[in-house]
């Protein structure tokens, strides 16, 4: 392997996590228009359901990275997972196949939910983990890594709608069953390339096998600092002020609750050196601003769907486009852009003028910020009945891509620089749980998406939201305003990381 190439090993991650993401967004692209076509939920139910699906989809990632990091070793729950995650997509499908039969559907629609947020668990932190084990400490080939991996996912992410939504969306409830049985296809296509290749390829430079069962560790190795119990209470306690309070739901209050207790939890572990505290820390007041990234973001999957669906001019050529195409052109835009960034890395990185993770992930903000702030514009004043060009939405996704390329990749490659050994797939959960709480949060702001056939306008901090300028404003004030203050913390979070960049 010569210095500026990469080990084989990665375009094996790449692939299985391409296939994976092609079952998981194939699902996604065609979930909410299931649930409003053929379940015919309304569209605040569907956005609920919706968030919360995706944000216990990157919470379970705790319970993952901790099963992985102490007992079963990345390689076997990647298995398990795959295999949890093919038995919720024929969940989905059998729910789809019997629509009409409400009382079979809607079960084992839940049913098909609770398998892939599980399976996602165990999958997601621990091939993400396996990138950065691929390569030496301190490699600076490690964030042009991610990138490369990152496309392997939008890959995925790009074929997925068209194939799915071809299958499914068609205006026919009853094709649905074929969108969500290609994307179990697709899950058993990512276990298998898995499986059949791990041992020749996903190696370390000395040739070591990774991702095994971990050796067995001495009592003060898992030794945690303070007792289970207050932990456990204060969980509690938050799940009652979300729950009593704050009125969350349960699912909604336990995301919040763990969200918050986990990462306490761990960075309360006493073999943890002072440096790596500050490290962990780094991760942590990352993790929290890009819970208002990934909450706008994740509107592609609910009240973007809903924008695309009834008041975008879907119409090229004389032919109508399917909705859930529109949830490409964000993968696609990845494809494309992916190795320019990965270049315009290695390039700042070789000259010592690459930005911090930190700045990265504000500039990530940002970009998405103008993203809503273009769409809020372009339907500015435009009549409900009245439905805009399509350039708007892309204007939108173009924007949200480049966000994106300059906060995810980034940030999982943080996650492996500045995570101790042997919390990293635990701290690679806690990364996907600041998503899980975004994704909730998600659903939530969805579910504000202005109807005219309600009653009343809905509310977001005591303002009403009268129309979709309103309600794209809302993305523009919390993404711009964590832009800003990330920005201005960006020196003091160098400083915590200690040489890591």
């Amino acid at each position: 392997m010569n210095p500026t190439g990469h080990p084989k090993g990665l375009y094996l991650l790449f692939f299985t996590e391409m296939w994976e993401r092609f079952s998981y967004y194939g699902m996604r692209a065609i979930f909410t228009l299931f649930m409003i076509k053929a379940l015919l939920f309304d569209k605040a139910l569907a956005s609920e359901i919706y968030g919360s699906y995706t944000g216990l989809v990157y919470l379970t990632p705790l319970i993952g990275g901790y099963v992985a990091d102490r007992y079963w070793g990345n390689r076997r729950a990647i298995l398990a997972g795959g295999i949890l995650m093919a038995i919720g997509h024929f969940c989905m499908f059998l729910s789809a196949a019997n629509y009409s039969d409400i009382a079979f559907a809607q079960p084992m629609l839940f049913l098909g939910l609770g398998f892939l947020i599980f399976g996602n668990g165990f999958f997601k932190p621990n091939i993400s983990t396996m990138v950065g084990q691929l390569y030496p400490e301190g490699d600076q080939r490690i964030d042009a890594a991610f990138t490369i991996f990152y496309m392997g996912i939008n890959l995925g992410a790009f074929l997925a709608p068209l194939v799915c939504g071809a299958l499914g969306d068609t205006g026919n409830p009853a094709d649905f069953k074929w969108g969500f049985l290609a994307a179990g296809i697709g899950m058993i296509i990512s276990i298998l390339s898995f499986e059949l290749l791990k041992n020749k390829l996903i190696v370390t430079p000395a040739g070591e096998g990774i991702g095994l069962v971990p050796e067995k560790k001495s009592p003060q190795d898992n030794k945690i600092a303070a007792p289970a119990m207050p932990f456990i209470a204060a969980a509690v306690v938050l799940f009652a002020a979300f729950y009593g309070f704050m009125e969350l739901g349960i699912i909604g209050s336990a995301i919040f609750s763990v969200t918050i207790i986990g990462p306490v939890a761990i960075i309360a572990d006493k073999t943890l050196t002072a440096i790596e505290k500050q490290r962990i820390g780094v991760i942590y007041i990352l993790a929290f601003f890009v819970i208002f990234f990934w909450a706008a973001f994740e509107q592609a999957g609910a009240s973007l769907t809903f924008f695309a669906e009834e008041q975008t001019d879907r119409n090229l050529f004389g032919t109508e486009i399917p909705t859930s195409f529109f949830q490409s052109i964000n993968a696609v835009l990845i494809i494309v852009l992916a190795p320019l960034f990965a270049l315009i890395w290695t390039f700042l990185g070789q000259r010592n003028w690459e930005p911090s993770s930190p700045a990265k992930q504000a500039l990530g903000l940002l970009f998405l910020s103008i993203g809503y702030c273009v769409i809020a514009f372009g339907v500015k004043g435009i009549d409900p009945a009245t439905k805009v060009s399509m350039m708007w939405l892309f204007s939108l996704y173009l924007l949200h891509t480049i966000g994106e390329l300059c906060l995810s990749p980034i940030g999982l490659a943080m996650v492996v620089k500045l995570s101790p050994a042997k919390f990293a797939s635990l701290l690679m959960g806690v990364w996907f749980s600041s998503m899980a709480a975004a994704s909730k949060f998600a659903g939530m702001l969805s579910a504000l998406y202005p109807d005219p056939a309600l009653p009343e306008a809905p509310v977001f901090a005591g303002f009403e939201i009268t129309g979709l300028y309103d309600f794209f404003m809302i993305f523009v004030i919390l993404s711009g305003l964590a832009a800003i203050i990330l920005f201005a913390l960006t020196k003091t979070l160098q400083k915590m990381m200690h040489g890591m960049q």
